[in-house]
């Protein structure tokens, strides 16, 4: 079998749990602050159909992916899901609360990436290779995609998640104005991501992030 196609078969779980439990862990704290929003859209919910958006989660990265390929350059993971609706006048505490709601999709990220650097160390010291190798390569896809999605989502800038929490944690002036820039926000994005500037950010960040958990584990 083609070794990519593996590779592929292997990463597709990490992938769709990373996708999905960002968002719904979004959905689970507003509700716990006061707004059943996201559990009255279904989206509290580990069904990943439910969290997929046509354009982000499938047509770009195919596109980045083929056009990567096409130019012998390594492809760019980048994407999104479909967001987790929030009435942010509904939490008890609007502004404050908005915090926790933007903070628990990053941290369902990195507490999926330690889960996957301990299957990774179980991997590791298993002697029937039939099967650790597997393992070994899924849990390590699982620590790159849950780590790239909580550094992403923690640059501030709106609508990311770093952005809203920047808007939660800024004086009430500051914040309304920071706010206004998530018209632009992901144009802004997308422009940093054509010219590769949003992976010369990323990648020493990601690199240590993924120093730091792999050193709790080896």
């Amino acid at each position: 079998m083609d070794e990519s196609i593996v590779r592929l078969a292997v990463i597709v779980l990490p992938i769709v749990l990373a996708i999905t439990l960002h968002e719904a862990a979004h959905g689970y704290v507003a509700l716990l602050k006061g707004d059943p929003t996201a559990q009255r859209a279904g989206r509290i919910t580990l069904n990943p159909l439910r969290h997929i958006d046509p354009i982000g989660t499938i047509l770009v990265p195919i596109v980045l992916y083929v056009g990567a390929v096409m130019i012998n350059q390594p492809p760019i993971l980048f994407g999104w899901a479909k967001p987790v609706p929030v009435d942010f006048s509904r939490l008890r505490r609007p502004k404050r609360d908005m915090l926790w709601v933007a903070a628990a999709g990053p941290a369902a990220n990195l507490a999926m990436a330690l889960g996957w650097g301990l299957l990774l160390r179980v991997a590791v010291g298993q002697t029937d290779t039939s099967w650790a190798g597997a393992l070994a390569l899924m849990a390590e896809a699982g620590i790159g995609i849950n780590l790239l999605l909580m550094v992403l989502n923690l640059l501030p800038m709106p609508p990311l998640d770093g952005g809203r929490i920047m808007i939660s944690i800024l004086p009430d002036r500051l914040s309304m104005m920071f706010a206004q820039l998530e018209r632009y926000g992901l144009p802004i994005l997308i422009v940093l991501l054509a010219t590769r500037t949003l992976e010369a950010i990323l990648l020493p960040m990601l690199a240590l992030a993924k120093a730091a958990l792999l050193s709790l584990f080896f």
